[in-house]
């Protein structure tokens, strides 16, 4: 008969809390947990790398994705699941992509273009939305935080981005995943407005070094997902024992 272990055992395994657990199994991430003949939960090998895998994705994935993807492995949609983590992948490299190149435009100190698009000195909000990929609410936030401003246009009244300023939202859209705090992320800006350039190079290449971080951990989690699909297979095969 396969070994049991208590929730009490699992956690400290685990170095989390039995409450970590039970929420696990509430949201539905893990496979049913069969009982004891004292009707305490058993787990099985199984379980213990389902909870496994979920705490190495957790580091890589937030939570949405993740939850998401245990639950498609639970209903025997696996494929669908790691489709979900790959897509997760993708948007990593474009994030990488977008900081890169945004560093080498710094480097080349021309702003003439972004991205293969143009810039000129008034475009509309949807315009930088478009330039930038990201949300019009968004560069309206960081309006109302104080990181940008812009001017209203004397005709029409809609908000206008001058040069200057359509530089600090393409540093903003590229490091809003890496620098966390409002407070960082005025004095970049103020580095950019003074040329210090060095202290902005240096902002970027931590966001790359976070990237790198990142996606480590997302492989690693992957590693642990495959690992858990793979005993999951064995588990239905043979049944609880």
């Amino acid at each position: 008969m396969e070994p049991v272990c208590t929730p009490k055992q699992l956690a400290d395994q685990l170095k989390v809390s039995t409450t970590t657990l039970r929420r696990y199994e509430d949201q539905d991430l893990i496979p049913d947990v069969p009982r004891t003949d004292s009707n305490r939960r058993g787990y099985r090998a199984v379980h213990i790398q389902a909870f496994v895998a979920i705490r190495a994705l957790l580091k890589g994935f937030g939570i949405p994705v993740v939850y998401e993807v245990m639950r498609e492995v639970k209903v025997d949609r696996k494929v669908e699941g790691l489709w979900l983590l790959n897509q997760q992948l993708h948007d990593s490299h474009v994030e990488k992509q977008r900081v890169e190149s945004t560093l080498t435009l710094f480097r080349q100190t021309d702003f003439s273009e972004y991205r293969n698009k143009p810039l000129t000195d008034a475009m509309t909000i949807g315009e930088v939305a478009e330039i930038c990929g990201v949300r019009t609410s968004a560069i309206r936030h960081w309006e109302k935080e104080g990181l940008i401003r812009s001017e209203r246009n004397m005709q029409n009244g809609y908000r206008v981005f001058s040069s200057s300023e359509i530089r600090k939202l393409i540093v903003i859209s590229s490091l809003r995943k890496t620098v966390f705090f409002i407070d960082s992320m005025k004095q970049l800006l103020h580095d950019l407005d003074t040329e210090n350039l060095a202290s902005v190079e240096k902002s970027f290449q931590l966001a790359l070094d976070k990237l790198n971080v990142r996606l480590t951990a997302q492989y690693q989690g992957i590693a642990e997902m495959m690992n858990y699909i793979h005993k999951l297979n064995l588990y239905r095969q043979q049944g609880p024992t």
